[in-house]
């Protein structure tokens, strides 16, 4: 669901002629439908509304802070995963008791600065992370809380880039050493392990794999609970898939009816960090045709975004829905590959794709870029990132401005025995 359509042959975003945010603001240019990105945050809030779960936003599917305040105004928390994520958080004024904070690897800096602010908790991934929290609580005399993140080892059905819940991926903690870890717990005198978390992985379609995860933390949970060991937390992460082009996902209403049932079990209180599946079809990418080249072999469409404004063709042969701005008369399709400026062969949005034909100048929305797509992007090739605009009915608001060419070496120095001395 998302308020990008045609009227009249004109794609609109809520009520504003996409074209004409084109032209103002030039491209490529990344545009995001306010109302878009706050239904979905509802639409998952009501979907479990009888238990009432905290729903922490993760700031790194898309942490402009216009995205981040208008969730965390509506009541969302924060997922982050760095030392930059929680100085957003808290530049928005996100409650530190609604941000947990995930990764696998947190420098000292970065735990001392949270503990500090007085976060939720902790997601730990590692008994070495453990005791590095527990050592700068005690030199900070504070005490903090922790969630154990477990490894449940189950196949998420996704690409294997964005799998993180195998025994062989780098995050969390297998079952059995979780145990250990629990039952040793008195030793971390400076914090308090307040619960357990999963994340299996991204864009998942299906609710099969968080059953089986969730099945297996319930388990460990009630044997825990049979032991004297217990939990307050039970963080089930995020991953909740999207329609991207073909993808039929699960809706937050039909994942809630399979999975809630287990929460409901586990008597624990339920945190959630949805990223994609909030901010994901709220946005997308406008790039402008600057070129249409035929060759003997193909056809290609080179356009001015390129693989530094949107990674995620390139990085996970991401298949994102294309439309023209303007499909008036557009009858004719053609196989064609849309491709950008970047100076590698890996810099596309589509390959033999069949698409309505395209003319040097037209416009074309790249769907269900408003995660992952600007949090990704870079200054390769000395390329300015793009502006942000949001749309809110009739108005729009630019929330990130276009990078200058200054921007691009703000922070660069030339020794001076180049400079002559």
């Amino acid at each position: 669901m998302h308020e990008f359509s045609y009227k009249n042959n004109k794609l609109f975003c809520e009520n504003i002629k996409v074209e004409d945010l084109a032209k103002r603001f030039g491209t490529p240019l990344y545009i995001y439908s306010y109302h878009t990105l706050i239904s979905h945050f509802l639409k998952l809030e009501q979907a479990f509304k009888p238990i009432l779960p905290l729903i922490c936003y993760s700031v790194k599917a898309n942490s402009n802070l216009a995205i981040l305040r208008s969730l965390v105004d509506r009541g969302a928390g924060l997922d982050i995963v760095s030392g930059g994520e929680l100085y957003r958080a808290l530049k928005i004024g996100c409650d530190p008791k609604k941000i947990v904070y995930a990764s696998v690897g947190k420098t000292e800096k970065e735990i001392e600065e949270a503990i500090k602010k007085g976060i939720l908790f902790f997601n730990v991934e590692s008994l070495s992370e453990l005791e590095l929290i527990n050592k700068i609580a005690r030199k900070l005399n504070k005490t903090t809380n922790v969630a154990i993140r477990i490894n449940p080892d189950v196949e998420p059905k996704t690409h294997k880039y964005i799998t993180t819940g195998k025994i062989t991926n780098k995050f969390g903690i297998d079952l059995k050493s979780a145990r250990q870890i629990l039952l040793m717990r008195r030793v971390f005198s400076n914090i308090k392990i307040s619960g357990l978390h999963i994340h299996i992985g991204s864009q998942i379609t299906e609710p099969s794999p968080y059953i089986a995860a969730i099945n297996k933390v319930a388990v460990f949970i009630n044997s825990l609970k049979s032991g004297g060991i217990t939990l307050e937390y039970f963080n089930i992460g995020g991953g909740l898939g999207i329609v991207y082009d073909r993808e039929s996902p699960q809706t937050a209403q039909r994942f809630a009816q399979k999975v809630m049932p287990l929460l409901k079990k586990t008597g624990l209180k339920i945190i959630m960090e949805p990223g994609r599946f909030i901010s994901g079809n709220s946005g997308i990418l406008v790039t402008k045709v600057l070129y249409v080249k035929n060759t003997p072999k193909k056809k290609f469409v080179i356009v001015d975004g390129g693989m530094n404004d949107l990674i995620r063709p390139s990085l996970y042969n991401a298949r994102h829905s294309i439309l023209p701005l303007n499909n008036a008369g557009k009858r004719i399709k053609e196989k064609v590959d849309i491709v950008g400026p970047i100076c590698e062969s890996g810099d596309f949005f589509a390959k033999e794709r069949m698409l309505l034909k395209l003319k040097e100048g037209d416009f074309i929305a790249i769907m269900g870029s408003g995660a992952y797509g600007f949090s990704m992007s870079s200054n390769y090739n000395s390329r300015r990132r793009a502006e942000e605009v949001m749309v809110l009915k009739d108005r729009v608001f630019i929330i990130r401005r276009r990078e200058a060419y200054e921007d691009l070496v703000r922070n660069e120095l030339i020794p001076p025995f180049l400079l002559g001395w």
